[in-house]
């Protein structure tokens, strides 16, 4: 059998940890360690990589991996014992055996099913039962699907309350090349300035110093264009209503052990996250979040807006 036949591989990655590669007929594949159920690669036909990892990521537990697409539940800041960003990117995740039925991907051959429980000692710091389900899939045409599940399993009859992001870094070619369309005109919370609240007055957001923005009740579209690349991604959520945009800089990034100095030059996270109002599960209820990523070639004359834009919009 010819491998690019073989939809779905399981091996072993760096430092011998588990991970699972996803390859479609046309040759676009995705890499997904079980370690985190994070994607670390996601390549299109060509063989060109479309996400970032640092070159300085560890890949060595407990520490989380620096790039691609870590998930970030159940919160998504330091509060009390949980660590930041949550713990379900740095656990071992399962391959799930029984996993609920996704007619949205009957015709899918390139997918793997994740799923994370609660463990005792996680219970310590965060004390509630739960599944968080994932499936990663890989469309006939190289898309990235990601989708989300997760079900309050409490036997006590206590509800309770997460947070969500699906941290996606982008590769780009030149980060001052770049910018993000979709968000314009919309209110959002600056990190940067004690999560003040402010509108976005700017056409298209473009970069030329950090950025860490959570931007509010944002359309299930945006896009990020690589202009350098003359390359497109269009970035479609569901269940997540907020968008993190962020990239550190260059003061930032040289204050990072497992960041390179200059790396912030070729990375943007652009991020489907729920943020601002945290989602509440009862027991027995459940919750489905959903992204899909595609790359598309264009370009834009200057001054003039992609033409890709009117498409989102519609």
């Amino acid at each position: 059998m010819s491998s690019e036949k073989v939809h779905v591989e399981h091996c072993k990655g760096v430092n011998g940890l588990d991970k699972v590669i996803l390859r479609e007929i046309r040759r676009c594949s995705a890499e997904v360690y079980l370690y985190g159920g994070q994607v670390t690669s996601w390549k299109n036909a060509h063989g060109e990589e479309l996400l970032f990892v640092s070159s300085k990521a560890s890949f060595r537990p407990p520490r989380a991996i620096r790039g691609g697409i870590p998930i970030c539940f159940p919160q998504l800041k330091s509060t009390g014992s949980l660590e930041q960003y949550g713990f379900a990117r740095n656990r071992i995740w399962s391959i799930d055996l029984d996993p609920p039925p996704s007619p949205s991907d009957i015709s899918h051959k390139a997918f793997v099913d994740l799923i994370l429980t609660h463990s005792e000692e996680d219970m310590k710091i965060w004390p509630h039962r739960y599944d968080c389900r994932l499936r990663v899939a890989l469309g006939p045409t190289g898309d990235l699907m990601l989708t989300s599940r997760i079900r309050n399993t409490n036997t006590d009859g206590k509800s309770f309350t997460f947070r969500f992001a699906y941290q996606t870094y982008f590769f780009v070619t030149d980060i001052s090349e770049v910018r993000v369309e979709g968000l314009e005109t919309l209110d959002y919370l600056d990190n940067l300035k004690n999560g003040e609240r402010f509108t976005e007055q700017e056409d298209a957001i473009t970069f030329e110093s950090e950025v860490d923005k959570v931007y509010l009740s944002t359309p299930t579209k945006i896009a990020i264009l690589d202009h350098e690349r003359k390359r497109t991604f269009e970035l479609r959520k569901d269940g997540l209503p907020d968008a993190v945009v962020w990239n550190p800089w260059d003061k930032k990034a040289k204050s990072m052990a497992d960041f390179g100095d200059n790396e912030y030059m070729h990375m943007l996270c652009v991020e489907a996250a729920c943020v601002e109002e945290p989602i509440t599960l009862k027991p027995g209820e459940e919750w489905k979040g959903r992204q899909e990523i595609s790359a598309v070639p264009s370009s834009y004359c200057s001054e003039q807006l992609d033409p890709l834009r009117l498409l989102l919009r519609g």
